[in-house]
């Protein structure tokens, strides 16, 4: 069997060493103390101080030498062409993925609870959306209309105006002497499809701190939302306070697969190569059963040739994941809730069952008839989840994320005396004789 996905077996020490130091990797991807924490400490003070200036210098050092402030706001011109180019069956693919994801979200919208009365108030839960928001859609490398759909949609949902959502997406990465590029046409339409005007031109933490800041050209926003490299997500929570985050870590790309002898190795691999193409990807395979395991990977050796980013794929596989080699179904049910993966694929006989004991990840997805891309681009929850075993606390974006709650009370009619006596004597302990005084004066 190829080394190129490396197999860490459970039973031995040195296989348990080697998991220990994989997880240890995975946590120290959303790390805070470390040197990219620091440098974007700096560029979040230099955007606060010097505005596009210090947006342009970061694009030019890291995107693009010859940038310029002209270009960070894309034109209205820009979106109706990018729209009016769009070739009709992809626009085709891109409705109905704004759809699907547009019927989901409604459906888990939250609802106002029945009041309920409690100590003579009448009390309540009301839900109401923030009032602008910035999303980080990713580029440089590659181009991610789906990001726009997976972002966008649910705020919308949740009843943010679309001419309240700015999206700040990078253009390609420029190499040597090759002209300046531009950001991908297909974001620029998904952004005109759902009358998103406000696009910026602009990548990494500094359009993090222009979104949260506001400079010349970028307004500021009440929430931002999306992944991104770890300077992205540095910045956002650098930033966490002075403006609102969705509260994740949505990194570097990562998968979980549980397999038994029931799962098609040629799917499993599927996915699995499908995951390793991002750049970078992180893929983990568990599974009781070394025979399971060399199928698969034989799988992956069978397919890889026919993949375009064949380089990207070697690179993933053999450094950013590995084979785990446990005894039983429960060892694998724990190495599963360490990890905590971003996309989880249960490619076992009975996924409903083993879904009630893997506790933590981004997205499950039920048997190996489910690829991980059916989310990645159509099913309906959002493809932005927590990576870096943050699945332990964290949850993906939805429409939650763009809600705040707020509770009401209300006493109709006079104040109770027991609910008087019981907050001033509750509010006297405390050394607050005028709030004590305010409900009394409710008598």
């Amino acid at each position: 069997m190829s080394a190129m996905l490396p197999i860490l077996d459970q039973s031995t020490a040195a296989g348990r060493d080697e998991l220990a130091r994989v997880l240890a990797k995975l946590r120290g991807t959303s790390a805070f103390d470390s040197e990219a924490s620091r440098t974007v400490a700096q560029i979040v003070a230099d955007v606060r101080a010097d505005g596009d200036a210090a947006v342009v210098r970061y694009m030019r050092q890291w995107t693009d030498a010859s940038f310029t402030a002209q270009r960070i706001r894309v034109s209205e011109a820009e979106l109706a062409a990018a729209e009016k180019g769009l070739d009709r069956k992809l626009r085709g693919a891109l409705a109905t993925a704004i759809k699907q994801v547009r019927a989901y979200q409604k459906h888990i919208m939250p609802r106002a609870t029945r009041p309920v009365t409690i100590g003579g108030a009448e009390l309540g839960l009301r839900f109401t959306p923030v009032d602008s928001v910035g999303l980080a859609v990713p580029g440089g490398k590659a181009a991610y209309p789906s990001s726009v759909v997976m972002l966008a949609v649910p705020a919308l949902v949740a009843g943010v105006p679309a001419d309240r959502i700015s999206v700040v997406t990078p253009p390609p990465t420029r190499r040597g002497e090759e002209p300046a590029g531009n950001v991908s046409p297909l974001v620029l339409a998904t952004c005109a499809m759902l009358g998103i005007r406000r696009v910026y031109r602009i990548g990494g933490a500094q359009a993090i701190a222009a979104l949260a800041l506001g400079t010349q050209s970028v307004e500021p926003v009440d929430l931002i939302a999306g992944p991104g490299n770890v300077y992205v997500q540095l910045a956002k929570a650098q930033l966490n306070g002075v403006v609102g985050t969705d509260n994740g870590f949505y990194g570097p790309s990562e998968i979980i697969t549980l397999a038994d002898a029931s799962a098609d190795p040629r799917k499993v691999a599927a996915d699995l190569i499908a995951q390793a193409e991002h750049d970078p990807g992180k893929c983990f395979l568990v599974a009781w059963s070394r025979c399971v395991i060399e199928r698969i990977i034989a799988q992956i050796e069978a397919q890889k040739f026919d993949r375009a980013r064949l380089e990207a794929i070697e690179a993933a596989l053999a450094n950013e994941s590995a084979a785990v080699l446990v005894k039983t179904p429960a060892q694998a049910v724990e190495v599963a809730n360490r990890i905590a993966a971003e996309h989880v694929n249960l490619a076992v006989k009975d996924p409903r069952a083993w879904l009630k004991r893997v506790r933590h990840g981004g997205e499950f997805f039920l048997g190996d008839g489910t690829p991980v891309a059916a989310g990645d681009y159509y099913a309906g929850p959002s493809h932005c989840l927590p990576t870096g075993t943050t699945a332990r606390f964290a949850s993906g974006v939805s429409v939650y994320t763009f809600l705040k709650r707020s509770g009401t009370v209300q006493y109709k009619r006079t104040m109770p005396a027991a609910a008087i006596d019981a907050i001033a004597r509750l509010a006297e302990a405390e050394g607050l004789d005028g709030h004590a005084a305010s409900v009394r004066a409710r008598r």
